[in-house]
């Protein structure tokens, strides 16, 4: 009687290990789909103001700067106090967004390495307080959202 409870208790184990497995790798699957170096994913938000526009993982909106040239900041110093630097990183594109179109500088005032789109250099601004707001889009006429029909000058 032993060895025949034994044996059903064997097979149980067997087929909840087999059933497990299944789903494991079914998990594994989706997961290949990501690349492992995969960083944060940028994302596309929509305003009724300034209609489809790029944010970061957080929903914090990029914007470049008027004055900027192809490859170089020219916003320094009292600036930056203003529209903070977005990092360069390994940044997941959204769909309808070319990955070749991102980039970085190496900014000359302080070395950081700064994310870019189509060559600009991008930023944050620090009265964006909360996911979805676009407080610097036209500020002073130099500042603006970035979105995939952004032509720079």
């Amino acid at each position: 009687m032993k060895k025949w409870l034994f044996g059903l208790l064997l097979l149980t184990v067997v087929a909840i290990a087999t059933g497990c497995g299944a789903s494991n790798s079914e998990v594994k699957k989706d997961a290949d789909k990501v690349p492992a170096s995969a960083g944060p994913a940028l994302q596309v938000l929509s305003n009724e103001k300034v209609g489809d526009y790029l944010a970061d993982d957080k929903g914090m909106t990029l914007y470049y700067f008027k004055k900027d040239e192809e490859g170089k900041s020219n916003c320094t110093d009292d600036c930056l106090a203003n529209w903070p630097i977005v990092k360069a990183g390994n940044y997941g594109i959204p769909e309808g967004y070319d990955k070749n179109d991102f980039g970085e500088i190496i900014r000359e005032d302080n070395g950081e390495k700064q994310l870019t789109y189509k060559g600009y250099p991008l930023y944050y601004f620090v009265k964006d307080a909360a996911k979805g707001d676009v407080n610097g889009e036209g500020v002073k006429d130099v500042w603006y959202i970035i979105n995939n029909s952004t032509v720079f000058k």
